[in-house]
């Protein structure tokens, strides 16, 4: 039973594209397989890419009054 790459958490799908680099990297693979191999890795990087940009967008950063008492939340920025 083959599991959809869009139901993967972030961890399974980094996993499997890990297992992947790893078989690439190895060059025992036979080039059709290889090219297989590719583009699922390219799919499985679009995930994670995705699952860790919308955790980002998630992220609050707690605002604190003159006193250091929580103030708020503010969305975060990363720059």
């Amino acid at each position: 039973m083959s599991v959809d790459i869009a139901d993967l958490n972030f961890e399974d799908a980094l996993r499997r594209l890990e297992d992947i680099v790893r078989k690439l990297e190895s060059g025992d693979v036979p080039l059709d397989q290889s090219i297989v191999l590719y583009e699922q890795g390219e799919k499985l990087r679009g995930l994670c890419q995705k699952r860790l940009e919308d955790a980002q967008a998630k992220i609050e950063k707690i605002t604190l009054d003159r006193d250091g008492k929580p103030q708020g939340v503010t969305a975060f920025d990363a720059d």
